[in-house]
């Protein structure tokens, strides 16, 4: 009856010294090879996870996607990837390029169109009115800012490239209403929603700039050349 406790006992001292040796992996009671088990606090399943996340982000990060976004994943799930000015999108000051038209006179008015042309290639919008002001050769402003004329609901005038857009400059003519009067040297224009001007050279003469009926008046903008 001691036999096989001695025999376990010694199957045991032999499990021991082989695995201080390296050399032989001995079976547990219920059959698993003690050496193959994964150490305590350790999964495989991690391992593998973290492996396979830092290989989607290299690969993204080669491809151009977003850092951590698998690389093959649907476009514009995570917003997509960028590759210049978008269509539809608002035309900034870089893109444009500004000129005034002839004048159309009418009822004691000067109307003049105010031109934006898309000078990028790349489609984009304008809405709104344009900012304005004149400029005398020492690069002082003439009068006051032009006013917004009102009731007029601006619409969105989409640009290709080279199309043109304009809105309208009217001001009273100061011959008739004696308004006093100054020579600008160059008109500046904003686009809408912009910061930065253009310049254009202010040739059609005297404008009015403070007394009667001195206001200059901006219209939203259209399609077309406005002449």
């Amino acid at each position: 009856m001691y036999m096989p406790q001695s025999k376990s006992l010694s199957t045991a001292l032999l499990c021991a010294l082989a695995l201080l040796g390296s050399a032989t992996a001995c079976s547990a009671a219920d059959g698993t090879p003690t050496a193959s088990r994964p150490a305590a606090g350790r999964t495989d399943t991690a391992r593998d996870t973290t492996t396979s996340t830092a290989a989607r982000t290299t690969a993204s990060t080669a491809t151009g996607t977003s850092t951590g976004t698998a690389a093959g994943a649907t476009p514009g799930a995570t917003g997509g990837r960028a590759t210049g000015p978008a269509d539809g999108t608002r035309c900034h000051t870089s893109q444009l390029r500004a000129s005034v038209g002839r004048d159309n006179p009418g009822a004691g008015q000067e109307n003049f169109p105010i031109v934006l042309t898309n000078s990028s290639p790349h489609t984009c919008t304008l809405h709104g009115f344009p900012g304005a002001a004149f400029l005398d050769g020492a690069g002082r402003q003439v009068g006051p800012d032009p006013k917004r004329t009102s009731g007029q609901t601006p619409t969105t005038v989409t640009l290709a490239p080279g199309q043109s857009a304009w809105a309208g400059l009217t001001f009273a003519n100061p011959g008739i209403s004696e308004a006093s009067t100054a020579i600008p040297s160059s008109l500046l224009v904003t686009p809408p929603d912009e910061r930065d001007p253009l310049t254009v050279h202010w040739t059609a003469g005297k404008v009015p700039v403070a007394g009667n009926a001195s206001s200059v008046f901006l219209t939203v903008f259209s399609a077309g050349r406005g002449a």
